[in-house]
């Protein structure tokens, strides 16, 4: 705990080159050269030297009398020993004196590694790009999912809570079809039945699934290899319907299994634009190459 020191001469904290009265509660008016010794000021209001001393610190600094307990160190920087005094600390005052130099800028944050941000399926060895408006899912109950859009609202149909976007990732089992055309063809039914239809538990989120309508697929080149994908509009009972895609390619790690990336995004001016499909599938990279851009179906590029 510190204590206010007994009353003395101190180093001016405003001053440094000057010593200072402190009555043992507050700075007084009195200063003293070091080379000079120094005697108590007496009870007058100090010499005429002194009030000129006093006017000169107080033109480079405002310093207001509040003693703050800070410790002045002597020998030894720990905080402790014999060679620790506790002295009066005044608080400046929101005037700095100027230095001639150039003050200091807040400090910023150095980028995350994640910058430019993506998002990594080990299992499948791909990374994807991580758009504006999107993030990193969390309390996701979907299996598999990689990145949803910032936020959730009430879905329009059962009770629950809906995402304008989701972005899921997962490997083709062996029972599925090899090629990535059949695989897509044959995965674009349930992606949009599992996004529009009836969750996990049954309910229906959006009053169900009353048509569809395929309006893009073709092959195209994801992480140099060749794929396919199969785009839908699906329009519901309740809310606005939205936009389903499934894409599919070879993996390019381990027995090179198939992967199949699940597109779920609403439509209606809530919905994230149908560019970021486009977005998320040029930037898909193998983990262990971040720079592919082409290779085996790089010059293959989307069909209606």
């Amino acid at each position: 705990m510190s204590m206010s020191p007994p009353p003395g001469w101190y180093p001016d904290p405003s001053a440094p080159h000057l010593q200072r009265w402190w009555d043992g509660t507050a700075w007084t008016e009195h200063w003293s050269a070091p080379e000079v010794p120094a005697q108590p000021p007496s009870g007058g209001s100090g010499s005429g030297r002194a009030k000129v001393v006093a006017l000169t610190a107080a033109g480079v600094v405002l310093l207001a009398a509040i003693v703050t307990g800070a410790v002045y160190l002597g020998k030894d920087d720990d905080g402790g020993g014999p060679d620790v005094q506790t002295v009066p600390n005044p608080v400046a005052s929101t005037t700095a004196p100027s230095t001639g130099g150039t003050s200091p800028s807040a400090s910023t944050s150095e980028p995350s590694a994640d910058d430019p941000a993506v998002v990594v399926d080990q299992l499948n060895g791909i990374t994807l790009p991580l758009p504006d408006g999107w993030v990193r899912p969390q309390y996701v109950a979907e299996d598999d999912v990689v990145m949803t859009t910032d936020g959730t609202y009430d879905c329009p149909g059962d009770s629950g809570v809906c995402r304008h976007g989701l972005v899921i990732s997962r490997t083709a089992t062996q029972d599925d079809e090899s090629s990535p055309q059949a695989l897509a063809r044959q995965d674009i039914s349930d992606a949009a039945d599992a996004a529009y239809d009836r969750d996990l538990v049954g309910r229906r989120p959006f009053g169900g699934i009353e048509s569809h309508q395929q309006v893009k697929s073709g092959q195209i080149a994801v992480a140099g290899r060749a794929g396919y994908f199969v785009r839908w509009r699906v329009k519901t009972a309740k809310g606005p319907g939205g936009y389903v895609e499934s894409l599919a390619f070879p993996s390019s790690v381990g027995t090179e299994s198939p992967v199949i990336v699940r597109f779920v995004f609403d439509a209606g001016e809530d919905g994230p634009p149908l560019a970021d499909m486009d977005r998320i599938t040029k930037g898909i990279r193998p983990v262990d190459d971040a720079a592919t851009d082409g290779g085996v179906g790089s010059s293959i590029g989307p069909s209606s």
